[in-house]
């Protein structure tokens, strides 16, 4: 294909990619900016046998409408659909599945030393942005490939945007870079070992077609190309805003105007901020932290309050959480706001350098449980069972957005250990909300509806869907009792005996994987040998499987997380168990809400 043939191309590309997320919403700038860069790579590169790493991969649309997924772009991000990233089980094309940022070198250094040891031929090519790029592990896998000397291709495409605004050094190195300031033998990826090209317009076929080609003939050694390019390019109202438009909803193309359904309750996210936000200003040692998602987390409504007193560390998870426990040893109060899928990347961290020195670092856990369209690269499954193990950690989670602004006091005035609260994506309840948090008591549950055959103990905001299964048990003439749990460490003992006690059964209801809440509850009820013979248990959790992209709703469907499948639950573990009649109720079972919520299912 000639040179002009490729142009056209292109031009064709940018208005599809347009056409398309116009329709399915999705991850729009990242994509518009690397379309130049797409055509030319699969113009000299021969995917699949030259194997193409997108890091992140959220840019990777043009890549799946030029490699045979036109036709089905439109299920994009939907159920039974294609999804948003790239994905080994949907492509040849896409060799290397990514969500999370900075594992592209990595892989790609594994792909051509697999090669090289099978003496195959074929080039790698790994494709990381500038924000990617600041993350340890890029740098890990420089360090490692610089050294090894194989034949390896990192294309760096520099639009200093990750969601944001890059932040830290490394932006201003590149700028030095570009504007001719930085000498070749003060160039960063020069010393670890590449052979450092450019820098070359990402948008310019004429420059960049003749570069790869360039590349394509090297059989040597490790090679970075530095790809400027802007994110959001050739689309006005997404290169005039702020956040080049990263991810949208459906949107018209011509004006811009995104598809906004009007919310009917405040987001969990944005209750966060401002709960924190109202914290701050009671107590000059609160801080914020954020991994390069302000926005996301809401860390940027508490920056315009509290510019001195917000850091964004980058795409650094495993800093960020060593940073705060620099904080906290300090005496500060810093709250660490991380994605529960993000958060996995620190672990070790969380360990050695939180939980073992017992600092109070707040961890404030966003899109916990399942997060729709994003699907299971996002999927906050994991965060209960990874922090409620360790010594010391009091682990919390808000059933609804009123809880959410407690907790957020209640880490703020714990300084015994590390604390955490997790809370879901998108709008709360619509509840009223306290104006000012209040500290709930460690480890006690709360009571919000009596019943005396089945308790259904709920850890987060899966409470909704139990009320929902209370009111269809109730038209069976079940008599259900319904319990936010809050913590799940440390546990509310005296509540579980009492429910454990007074009732046939206890279903326990969480968004997170087995061997988190439920899991803690039944461990301290075998330890104390209250499930001999006394009371049905089940445990209701995620299912042992990554649930592929979907809505929400659809997502905890297919989890069996609803108000019928708790119903269902329910339902069959009474009819094989011993059915109480009126039991006596111990006056220790947990904070019981006002008088007037305190009655059976059959009195409604």
């Amino acid at each position: 294909m000639g040179q002009d043939e490729l142009c056209h191309l292109a031009r064709e590309l940018r208005g599809e990619t347009l056409r398309i997320v116009s329709e399915t919403g999705g991850h729009l700038g990242s994509s518009l900016g690397v379309i130049e860069l797409t055509v030319a790579l699969h113009s000299v590169f021969d995917a699949p046998r030259d194997t193409i790493i997108w890091d992140v991969s959220h840019q990777c649309y043009p890549h799946k409408i030029l490699t045979g997924r036109r036709e089905r772009m439109r299920s994009l991000r939907k159920r039974n659909g294609l999804s948003g990233f790239t994905r080994r089980m949907e492509s040849a094309f896409d060799p290397f599945g990514a969500a999370h940022s900075s594992t592209s070198i990595s892989a790609g250094l594994g792909f051509a030393t697999a090669r090289d040891l099978k003496g195959e031929d074929g080039h790698v090519v790994c494709i990381i942005g500038d924000g990617a790029m600041s993350a340890g592990m890029a740098f890990e896998a420089m360090n490692n490939a610089g050294k090894s000397g194989r034949r390896l291709i990192v294309i760096l495409n520099d639009n200093d945007m990750s969601i944001s605004a890059s932040t830290g050094a490394l932006p201003g190195h590149l700028a030095a870079i570009r504007d001719r300031a930085q000498t070749l033998a003060g160039n960063l990826f020069q010393n670890f070992g590449f052979d450092y090209r450019g820098p070359v317009d990402g948008h310019d076929l004429d420059a960049l077609i003749p570069l790869l080609q360039e590349l394509h003939t090297n059989k040597t050694g490790p090679v970075l190309l530095h790809v400027v390019t802007r994110k959001g390019a050739g689309y006005d109202p997404a290169e005039q805003a702020a956040d080049k438009y990263h991810g949208v909803n459906p949107f018209d193309v011509t004006t811009g105007v995104q598809v906004k359904v009007p919310a009917k309750a405040p987001s969990y996210t944005k209750v966060f901020a401002d709960a924190l936000i109202n914290e701050a200003k009671a107590d000059d040692r609160i801080v914020a932290i954020t991994a390069a998602m302000a926005s996301g987390t809401g860390i940027d409504r508490f920056e315009a309050a509290f510019p001195d007193r917000t850091f964004d560390v980058g795409i650094a998870e495993q800093h960020a959480v060593t940073f705060a426990a620099g904080l906290a040893a300090s005496g500060m109060k810093p709250f660490c706001a991380i994605y529960s899928t993000f958060l996995q990347r620190a672990y070790d961290q969380i360990i050695h350098d939180v939980a073992l020195q017992q600092l109070p670092v707040r961890f404030a856990i966003d899109r916990a449980g399942l997060v729709g369209a994003d699907g299971p690269t996002h999927a906050g499954a994991f965060d209960i069972m990874y922090l409620a193990h360790l010594p010391g950690f009091t682990v919390m989670a808000a059933s609804d957005e009123a809880e959410l602004v407690h907790m957020v006091a209640t880490a703020a005035g714990h300084d015994e250990g590390p604390i955490a609260f997790r809370y879901p994506r998108g709008e709360g309840t619509g509840v009223t909300m306290a104006a000012k948090g209040e500290m709930l008591p460690i480890g006690r549950g709360r009571i919000i509806e009596l019943g005396t055959q089945v308790a259904l103990l709920s850890f987060g905001t899966r409470l909704a869907d139990c009320l929902k299964a209370r009111r269809l048990l109730a038209l069976e003439g079940i008599s259900v009792t319904v319990v936010d749990a809050r913590f799940a460490k440390p546990l509310d003992t005296a509540l579980i005996a009492d429910l454990v006690d007074n009732h046939a059964m206890l279903v326990t209801v969480e968004e997170g994987a087995t061997g988190g809440f439920g899991a803690l509850v039944l461990h301290h009820l075998a330890n104390r040998g209250m499930l001999d013979g006394r009371c049905a248990v089940r445990t209701l959790t995620l299912p042992d499987t990554f649930i592929a992209q979907a809505s929400s709703d659809d997502m905890y469907e297919e989890a069996k997380l609803t108000a019928r499948h708790i119903a269902a639950a329910a339902r069959n573990g009474i009819a094989s168990s011993r059915v109480h009649g009126d039991i006596r109720r111990s006056g220790r079972a947990g904070q019981q809400e006002l008088t007037t919520r305190l009655h059976r299912a059959e009195d409604r």
